[in-house]
């Protein structure tokens, strides 16, 4: 049962506090005295500023506050400063509340963007208040790392959702904020909701640190043996992320059975072509890759979502096809749209684009190609068999037929 199934019909505060705690207890998560406090406070309508640290369970938090949002019949949004993030949120959230309720906006795609529940990144959402302002529909905005408010460059996202939405109920959230008396007081003034300061400094799940000065491989087999797993690994580049994990494989990170576990967990499944068979291979071994360049750029939609690229035309989930995506592009207004089959992951170029074969099938590409081909061979033929002439002039000047000529293309005299 998802979450979205429990709510309440009546949902009044205590209602909705204690709908979401059960559900928590089913997942085997007991809440911690700061999620405790700051739900009660988003169950009640106020705004919160959540200054925790790092594992301390404000994602849970979140999902709680998009709980009551939905219950009250509302849309939520999740908003963070980086599209893996993004998509991170969005498929835990269709898990939790299932995907007919959560969709995704991004600057380069959207997925059911008409849903109760969105994750979204922070500039999609701050050029959404800036055009539509307070009749903006947004009735629960969550601020993921927040901190990003003082960045030079991309600040000003998470500065203009505060100014723009005033009927919004914020959720701000960050592990390295320090005073935030003037975020509270300001978003009272400018909402007219109570808006409460939630931190400690207790951190429920404890940090240890130590150097090490065995090889990162030597390393990462004592925490396994040891069983401090499981581990996160932390690379500058994507070529030194993939590569560590193609390493690991030579290890056993998983033992024979928790494989066989996710062998089973997986199932079917199989990630689209490319890094996506890399990245099944990995995971059925025990390693993940989270990196938003080593992600496959389209991944299979959840049964009947609408997934709407950008900038390549328009794509939606097929209920009918065994996981195909029916693409639908249009080459200009009131242009009919040429359809065709293509398989999980692939897609066809918007309009002025168009690079699928199907596309070049139907427009007469190939056949094109070959009367150019023979055309080629043709005059090949007819200057290779040319006789060699001769021609007066000044002198005498032997012409040469293309088949003697140089490589580098002058001929003899």
């Amino acid at each position: 049962m998802t979450l979205a199934a429990r709510v309440p019909a009546d949902p009044d505060p205590d209602s909705l506090f204690d709908a979401f705690s059960a559900w928590a207890g089913e997942q085997g998560l007991e809440l911690y005295p700061a999620q405790t406090e700051a739900l009660i406070e988003l169950v009640s309508g106020s705004n919160v500023v959540l200054a925790t640290p790092t594992g301390s369970g404000k994602s849970l938090v979140a999902t709680g506050a998009l709980f009551a949002s939905l219950a009250r019949g509302e849309r939520g949004v999740w908003t963070a400063p980086i599209k893996a993030l993004v998509s991170e949120k969005f498929f835990a959230l269709c898990a939790t509340f299932g995907a007919e309720n959560v969709g995704m906006l991004t600057g380069d795609a959207a997925v059911n963007p008409e849903a109760p529940i969105l994750t979204a990144t922070a500039e999609v959402i701050a050029n959404q208040a800036l055009r539509q302002g307070a009749d903006a529909d947004l009735g629960l905005v969550v601020m993921d790392e927040f901190h990003y408010y003082a960045d030079p460059e991309r600040g000003w996202a998470w500065q203009v959702p505060l100014l723009e939405l005033p009927r919004a109920q914020f959720l701000l959230m960050s592990a390295t904020l320090g005073d935030v008396s003037r975020f509270r007081d300001d978003l009272a003034r400018r909402t007219g909701r109570a808006t409460s300061v939630v931190s400690t400094d207790e951190r429920p799940v404890p940090l240890h640190f130590y150097y090490a000065r065995t090889p990162v491989h030597e390393t990462l087999e004592e925490l396994l043996t040891t069983g401090q797993a499981p581990v996160y690994v932390v690379h500058p580049t994507q070529a030194a992320a993939l590569e560590r994990a193609q390493a690991l494989t030579s290890i056993n990170v998983a033992t024979r059975a928790e494989r066989d576990a996710i062998a089973e967990a997986v199932g079917g499944f199989r990630f689209s072509a490319g890094f996506g068979r890399t990245l099944t291979r990995l995971v059925r071994h025990g390693i993940g890759v989270h990196h938003a360049g080593m992600l496959p750029r389209y991944r299979a939609a959840q049964g009947g979502l609408r997934h709407r690229h950008a900038r390549r035309g328009h794509q939606r989930a097929d209920p009918h096809g065994a996981g195909d995506l029916a693409v639908e592009v249009r080459r200009g207004e009131g242009a009919a749209p040429d359809r065709t089959r293509v398989p999980p992951g692939g897609g066809a170029r918007g309009p002025g684009g168009l690079r699928h074969r199907g596309h070049r099938r139907r427009a007469g590409a190939r056949p094109r190609r070959r009367e150019r081909a023979a055309a080629t061979q043709g005059r090949r033929r007819r200057e290779e068999a040319a006789p060699d002439r001769e021609e007066e002039g000044a002198g005498r000047l032997r012409v040469l037929g293309r088949a003697d000529l140089r490589p580098a293309g002058r001929g003899r005299t």
